[in-house]
């Protein structure tokens, strides 16, 4: 069963700032929870564009679990996805849309997932996934509000 999980933030920047931050990988840590001790395995590159392989390794439940995945859509600074080539999942793709509301951008989260267990799969997501997705971005809006506040609005720029 192909699962979807949708999430709206705004942020009080320009789109073009936004798009920015969510192009550089490396912030990926930033807005990681730190019990997931997320780790990008790849070597940064400076420029994200479509084909881009990242390879990370996070921790669940003590496990580490390497993931590789692919920009497969590019559209600066209104959206791009990564889709996952190896990793936990049997589907994961997760489309990233920012739209320009002057000041502000209103930034969408579009996750569509498969996770393993074939007749517990609804047991599983249930008792776990689900949890465990809300819990990561409820981290991750905490984060980028943070991130993005009114003060730590001039060390983004500089």
């Amino acid at each position: 069963m192909i699962r979807t999980l949708f999430r709206q933030t705004e942020i009080p920047a320009p789109v073009h700032a936004v798009f920015d931050f969510f192009s550089k990988a490396e912030n990926l840590n930033r807005i990681t929870p730190p019990d997931l001790q997320f780790k990008i395995l790849s070597p940064l590159t400076p420029v994200m564009q479509k084909g881009l392989l990242i390879n990370y390794q996070i921790n669940l439940q003590g496990i580490p679990l390497k993931w590789k995945t692919e920009i497969t859509h590019w559209l600066p600074p209104y959206s791009f996805q990564d889709t996952q080539l190896k990793g936990p999942y049997l589907l994961w793709k997760h489309l990233h849309i920012f739209s320009d509301k002057g000041d502000c951008t209103l930034m969408a989260d579009k996750v569509y997932y498969r996770i393993p267990g074939f007749v517990f799969e609804p047991l599983i997501y249930h008792a776990f996934v689900r949890k465990k997705l809300n819990l990561i971005f409820d981290y991750r809006e905490k984060a980028i509000q943070e991130i993005f506040s009114q003060k730590n609005a001039v060390a983004l720029n500089s």
